[in-house]
């Protein structure tokens, strides 16, 4: 699966951005994509996720009420809508596509989009 991300920018605190992602390359085996950021000298974390089939949404407790993700399974699409941005969610957002295999998950990463949101 191939994932390229866009809509990263400079925003001001309490703006909004939408990030794109789209996928190529899909197989049956990939059932969910979703989001994770990483902050300069912190972990990567989960920021949404989300099947394909547009069910099953879920937030991390830091992104809950002001993000939301949605798909376009036709366009093999996967949105993130931010809102009430804060310093804190400053971070290369990468997004990413979960598939079964091996008896596993194997998770599919984009190059990532920076999101700055600084006055």
């Amino acid at each position: 699966v191939n994932l390229v991300e866009s809509g990263g920018g400079l925003v001001q605190p309490g703006g909004s951005l939408r990030l794109t992602c789209q996928a190529s390359g899909r197989t049956a085996d990939n059932y969910g994509v979703g989001w994770r950021r990483q902050a300069p000298g912190k972990d990567r974390e989960e920021v949404a996720s989300i099947f394909w089939s547009g069910s099953e949404a879920e937030y991390s407790d830091s992104t809950k009420g002001r993000f939301t993700i949605s798909v376009d399974n036709a366009k093999n699409t996967v949105y993130l809508q931010m809102n009430s941005l804060k310093p804190e969610d400053t971070a290369v957002y990468f997004c990413c596509a979960y598939a079964s295999e091996g008896g596993g998950i194997r998770t599919y990463w984009g190059q990532g989009t920076q999101v700055t949101v600084s006055s």
